[in-house]
């Protein structure tokens, strides 16, 4: 619905009573009520505004009748004697503006916790010339402050589509994207107004980028040179009827070319049948952010030195959905060992305390509990299981771009396997690395060969001339049957070019700016903007480790950008650091 032309109800300062447009004498919004017995005489004029006097004037800018006084409304920006104010401090002209103050603190506050930010005790008010939530700097895992990276910009740069948030199943909101689509109509801060307040006017989304839009002020028809990008998920923007509601003026953009005579009439025929953002936006966005870990909780991940290993971590940080885990016991550890890990709540790499000692893999004893909020893998097979020394296909965990000749080493309990990528030289098995059966990480024998994806072979083999038959009788070896490969494939929305944010799996306290490659079945090949193609990853399609664009501008997370040929953030202008520990044996070298 809109209240565009609509006669909106308004509070009559004299009397304190809610009255429409009409019992008004001669427009001028004085009502003609006799004041109530024993009360002050009434100011001469009255403060409030009717939406239909305020909502379409583009010549005047504002329709607002000031009363004497200084008093400003805090809300709306209204000028009027302070005798006419409501609230018992004074502070706003209507009850409309003091009910909209208390609705949009609220409103602040929520987006402030999805950001992993206590709200202030006087939450910043959108819509009153304080900072928006989402645009202040942010700061890096590290600790650094980052400037903001201006996706919009580099969309149009690229002329590249971004991969849609119902791709993400892990993403906010990824459920209900369906309902955002293109062509729907919003209401949003007119900048291209010149007023003394703040004014609204109505946009339609043009495109869809991730959690970003591309928005155009109605009235431009065809005219994009006043298109302007923005996220769905940060508060700037509103469902059809949020100023009727909040007494917001809607004034039409200054420079519109077209003659538009009747703006009330124009916008009727534009909304009618229009779709615009659901009521339960922001509440199904904080529903899709919760997350049930807290700091202080205790973990078992990867261990940092040996990944055949576990070791206890606690939860230091929780950034959606983003664990910032330490390590609780390092003094075994060499001077200059990472003492943190981080990771999403849904990876792989994450178990409840118990799980080595219950599955039987190896873990750096540590004493301590956790609730087991990570829910369990399960397997189901039927004719067979897995078995040591049989020999597959895996992406293998230190270099996450090479599929490599594998073999299992070992069976764990609840479907875990240990494996081993042919070749590696390992002491005491440290490079083994544990998958669970059901990974789409580890695939059958000849998977590289049918796809057209190089296999990376062991050392001493020529891979041109490598048959996977020839090295299973030499080694007198057989391969895992293709049946226990986990081959479920329904299809997902990701094509090559699209552009993500992507979690740098070698150095996982980064995000960065990042394109799907290509895509094999359910695997996508990830490139980083900007890198050699030598450090692109293969990761599944249901990843926790890949977001949609704007996923950090929405959980408050700092992304890396590509870096610039020639400018600062180019290589040869950066100092190469060697970490003690790291995933894979090549790093890129950015900026924190």
């Amino acid at each position: 619905r809109t209240a565009v032309g609509r006669h909106a109800p308004t509070t009559c300062h004299c009397t304190r009573s809610p009255r429409t447009p009409t019992t008004f004498v001669n427009g001028k919004n004085k009502c003609s009520a006799p004041a109530a017995s024993g009360s002050p005489a009434p100011a001469p004029t009255c403060a409030a505004t009717t939406l239909e006097e305020s909502t379409l004037s583009r010549e005047s800018g504002t329709a607002s009748v000031y009363g004497p006084g200084p008093s400003i409304c805090e809300r709306c920006g209204t000028k009027g004697n302070i005798n006419t104010f409501f609230s018992r401090t004074k502070r706003f002209c209507s009850t409309s503006c003091s009910r909209s103050y208390s609705s949009n603190s609220k409103k602040s506050s929520l987006l402030a916790r999805l950001q992993g930010r206590p709200p202030s005790k006087k939450a910043l008010i959108l819509g009153v010339g304080k900072p928006l939530v989402g645009k202040t700097p942010r700061t890096a895992p590290d600790g650094t402050l980052q400037s903001g990276f201006d996706w919009g910009a580099y969309l149009d740069k690229e002329t590249s589509l971004a991969a849609s948030v119902s791709c993400f199943r892990h993403a906010p909101l990824c459920v209900q994207w369906d309902d955002i689509a293109v062509g729907m109509k919003l209401e949003v801060a007119n900048t291209n107004a010149v007023l003394p307040s703040k004014v609204y006017w109505i946009v339609s989304v043009i495109q869809l980028a991730g959690y970003k839009a591309l928005l155009r002020y109605e009235g431009f028809e065809h005219d994009s040179s006043h298109d302007f990008w923005c996220s769905l998920a940060t508060g700037d923007l509103n469902s059809i009827g949020w100023c009727a509601m909040s007494s917001k003026l809607l004034v039409p953009p200054q420079d519109v070319q077209l003659k538009i005579p009747d703006w009330k009439e124009y916008l009727m025929k534009k909304l009618v049948g229009a779709h615009t953002l659901p009521v339960d936006f922001y509440i199904k966005l904080a529903e899709s952010s919760k997350c049930n870990f807290k700091p202080g909780m205790r973990v078992e991940v990867v261990d940092p030195r040996h990944i055949s290993r576990t070791r206890v971590a606690v939860v230091d940080q929780v950034i959606g959905g983003r664990l910032r885990l330490l390590y609780e016991d390092l003094s075994d550890a060499p001077p200059n060992t990472v003492v943190d890990f981080w990771c999403h709540m849904r990876s792989p790499l994450l178990h409840p305390i118990g799980w080595s000692s219950r599955v039987g893999h190896a873990v750096k004893k540590g004493e301590s509990d956790c609730p087991h909020h990570i829910l369990p893998r399960t397997v189901f097979m039927e004719g067979g299981f897995f078995e040591v020394g049989m020999k597959m296909e895996a992406i293998d965990p230190l270099n996450l771009g090479n599929i490599c000749v594998a073999t299992i080493h070992k069976i764990l309990l609840d479907g875990y396997l240990m494996v081993g990528i042919d070749g590696a030289e390992p002491v005491n098995d440290a490079d083994h690395f544990c998958y669970h059966a059901s990974s789409h990480a580890i695939l059958p024998t000849g998977f590289c060969e049918k796809n057209n994806i190089p296999l990376t072979v062991p050392r001493g083999y020529d891979p041109d001339t490598f048959v996977w038959e020839d090295y299973l009788q030499e080694k007198q070896a057989v391969c895992a049957p293709a049946r226990l490969f986990n081959t479920d494939y329904f299809g997902h929305g990701f094509s090559p070019n699209m552009k993500l944010e992507a979690v740098d799996l070698i150095e996982p306290r980064l995000v960065c700016v990042a394109t799907v490659r290509r895509y094999v079945g359910r695997l996508l090949l990830i490139h980083f903007d900007g890198w050699e193609d030598e450090f692109d990853q293969w990761v599944d399609h249901q990843s926790a480790d890949i977001y949609p664009v704007g996923w950090c501008e929405l959980s408050g997370y700092s992304l890396q950008a590509p870096p610039s040929p020639g400018g600062p953030d180019n290589l040869s202008a950066r100092p190469k650091r060697v970490k003690s520990f790291q995933y894979g044996r090549k790093s890129k070298f950015r900026r924190s």
